[in-house]
Formats: C-alpha cells, sequence, structure tokens
C-alpha cells in the first residue's frame, strides 16, 4: 500500500465516511477511488488536486513528501 493510499484511507476514516461517498463528493468514479485507496491504481494529477482539496490537506501531504497536513 502507497501512502498515498495509505493517507486517503486514514482521511476517510477520520471523517467518518463511505467510499461511496468520498467519491459521489469529488465527482470520482467509485471504482477508481477504491482502487486509490487500495493502492492498486494511482490517481493522476488533477485527481490528487481533488482529493486534497477535498480533505482539506495539501498534495505533498497525500503524496508523503510532508507530515503536516
Amino acid at each position: 500500500m502507497s501512502i498515498l493510499s495509505e493517507r486517503i484511507l486514514s482521511l476517510r476514516k477520520e471523517r467518518g465516511l463511505k467510499q461511496e461517498e468520498v467519491a459521489d463528493q469529488t465527482g470520482i468514479g467509485y471504482r477508481s477511488y477504491r482502487r486509490y485507496e487500495a493502492g492498486e491504481r494511482e490517481p493522476n494529477a488533477s485527481t490528487i488536486v481533488i482529493l486534497a482539496d477535498y480533505f482539506n490537506v495539501s498534495a505533498d501531504y497525500l503524496l508523503g513528501r510532508t507530515d503536516s497536513p
């Protein structure tokens, strides 16, 4: 599991959300989001920005470049 997948999983669980909710609210397909969380697929840059904005963290945090959200 990549750092990105670990972080989006953790952020989602902290907020008490389901994968379907995150997918719906971000406009990301459910299957794609599920695969990002499972580490089976890497999101492109624009999707990383969407996720960072949604979770109110930096893209660098999602990518593991910093430990400060």
